[in-house]
């Protein structure tokens, strides 16, 4: 949970940050701007190749901060209020998919040379050994490993039932957050076609207290009204996107700690017939 709330606050700073950033660029340019402008007051031929230059530079500018401007303007078009829910939805749902993220991959684990080190362990100090080296690993195998270890002494019918049982665990475990991920990819759409049909109802309204049907009324709100949905739909494809990530990573990882589970009491099957 932690980790989780560190995620958002990061996002956040991130997205605040580069609004700062823009808007400095935006004072900056405009300060460039008016030095140019003193500067071709000033000059006859030097003034119009500064000229020249400067207009170029402040092309290229715009080409830069066109997308940003843009986003910013279709937001501010949107309405805040809707927009904003849509937003958050997103900043919450990359939050949960980074940190999820980063939990799967710290639970990765390199079976084939844990298992080596296991039965390795079994050969040299026994059950115990191979306690100390599942204990010394990180990841949901390990810990799978160290329960089936822990009752091998009871026969490997109880430790193969007990590694079944806390692989349930482990796997509850890693699908943690999966809900919430899911439920902003329903939610950002939702919000959208909500912000969609309240803009519909208000440009019928302005169609009412115009007395005419006019077309730049209709067409532009419709226009505003639709960029809630696109904006929720976006929303929706992005944190898909890190939902079918995460999703095959948790595949991968319970079929990992299948095999592995399977190789495990075959060694301590092994292990029970030599001592």
């Amino acid at each position: 949970m932690k980790r989780l709330f560190t995620t958002i606050a990061v996002i956040g700073l991130v997205i605040l940050g580069t609004s700062t950033f823009t808007m400095a660029q935006e004072e900056g340019q405009a300060d460039t701007t008016v030095e140019q402008d003193t500067a071709m007051a000033a000059a006859d031929t030097a003034a119009a190749d500064t000229a020249a230059a400067a207009a170029g530079e402040e092309e290229a500018a715009a080409e830069t901060d066109s997308l940003h401007k843009q986003v910013k303007q279709k937001f501010i078009d949107g309405g805040p209020a809707f927009m904003g829910i849509v937003l958050l939805s997103l900043i919450f749902g990359l939050a949960v998919s980074i940190e999820r993220i980063i939990y799967l991959n710290l639970s990765t684990t390199n079976t084939n040379k844990l298992l080596k080190k296991v039965e390795d362990a079994l050969e040299e100090g026994g059950i115990e050994s191979a306690k100390e080296v599942c204990r010394n690993t990180r990841g949901p195998v390990a810990s799978i490993f160290y329960q089936g270890l822990d009752r091998a002494d009871e026969g490997v019918d109880v430790a193969e039932k007990s590694v079944v049982s806390y692989g349930s665990v482990q796997a509850g475990l890693l699908e943690q957050g999966l809900t919430w991920i899911s439920l902003f990819i329903a939610i950002a759409p939702m919000l959208g076609f909500l912000g969609t049909v309240i803009g519909m109802i208000q440009a019928f309204e302005n169609i009412e207290a115009a007395g005419t049907i006019s077309p730049s009324v209709v067409a532009g709100g419709i226009s505003v009204a639709l960029i809630t949905t696109a904006s929720g739909l976006i929303v929706a494809v992005i944190l898909q996107l890190f939902y079918n990530y995460i999703v095959s990573k948790i595949d991968s990882i319970v079929n990992d700690m299948e095999d592995a589970s399977i190789s495990l009491v075959d060694l301590i099957y092994k292990y029970g017939r030599k001592k």
